[in-house]
């Protein structure tokens, strides 16, 4: 089976003081750079879940060496990188966490937004399977008819396809008119808890659930320390998150929603895809940096 995902490509700089920040001087602080970007983590999450799985990635990355560091560090976690190369800076993000292990991200987009409709549909006429779209995508007004674009292929071609909200900011700038009238070709949507209040509007996170699952296939909602639920059709599942002690939770949710897709890709029930999910972010919120790759 191959997995088409497409999203950013970022480079990850993830900081966490080891006290008060000290203005016009140095604080200590735990520092780690690497590969990022939403869906990429979730690509290598999906390969790692089920090998019998071939994921390629598509991105567009500047012609420096964050977009070399990007492309190794993808392939070295078995996920194929089919990248666009443009002049310029290929993004980076840096995330600074706090003592409660929630991060605050600032953001340099750098050349994901000249990512081209002819590079993803000359990759999309390959014999995919499925098809995942970065919600980072439809935000970015410059990328955003691309994704509406591929879904349409895609579901022409017989593809299932799924899209993840990824951030309620830009989400709420946008409004949620917007992003559900560009992503309702999906066949199921991935969203945290907050993303999920403000696509649907509601005010509790199982009505929002409901919404979601009357616009898409499938909805799935992470809910952090709360677990996650699914719902489909009329029936919903939920599973508690597995308690650790938490260092980080960036990519926690890229991870499970990585790990439920593969299970559900191979036909495995929801709930046991689930719990699966709730392991594999465990993994990542016990470490510090989106693949949970260091420990303090």
């Amino acid at each position: 089976m191959r997995v088409l995902v497409v999203g950013d490509a970022m480079l990850d700089v993830v900081v966490r003081p080891l006290g008060p920040l000290a203005p016009t001087s140095d604080t200590p602080a735990r520092v780690r750079l690497g590969r990022g970007g939403a869906a990429a983590n979730l690509a290598v999450a999906l390969a790692a879940a089920d090998a019998s799985v071939r994921v390629e990635y598509a991105a567009a990355v500047g012609d420096d060496a964050a977009g070399e560091l990007f492309r190794r560090e993808l392939e070295a976690s078995a996920v194929r990188a089919r990248l666009e190369v443009h002049p310029g800076a290929t993004g980076v993000v840096v995330a600074l966490v706090g003592a409660d292990a929630e991060r605050a991200m600032m953001t340099d987009r750098g050349v994901n937004s000249d990512l081209s409709l002819a590079h993803l549909s000359a990759l999309l006429e390959e014999d995919f399977a499925h098809l995942h779209v970065s919600g980072y995508s439809v935000l970015d007004p410059r990328t955003r008819p691309l994704v509406t674009t591929l879904l349409a292929m895609a579901r022409d071609a017989g593809v299932s396809t799924s899209v993840d909200v990824c951030s309620v900011e830009p989400l709420r700038q946008l409004g949620a008119e917007l992003f559900v009238a560009a992503a309702s070709g999906a066949s199921m949507v991935f969203a945290n808890e907050e993303e999920a209040l403000a696509l649907s509007g509601a005010e509790d996170v199982e009505a929002a659930l409901t919404t979601l699952a009357s616009r898409w296939d499938e909805a799935l909602v992470t809910r952090g320390s709360r677990g996650a639920l699914v719902r489909r059709q009329e029936r919903m599942w939920s599973a508690p998150a597995v308690h650790v002690d938490a260092l980080d939770t960036t990519g926690a949710g890229d991870c499970a929603t990585g790990t439920y897709l593969a299970g559900r890709l191979a036909g495995a029930d929801v709930g046991e895809c689930l719990r699966r999910a709730m392991d594999a972010a465990a993994v990542v919120v016990a470490g510090l940096g989106s693949r949970g790759q260091s420990r303090l």
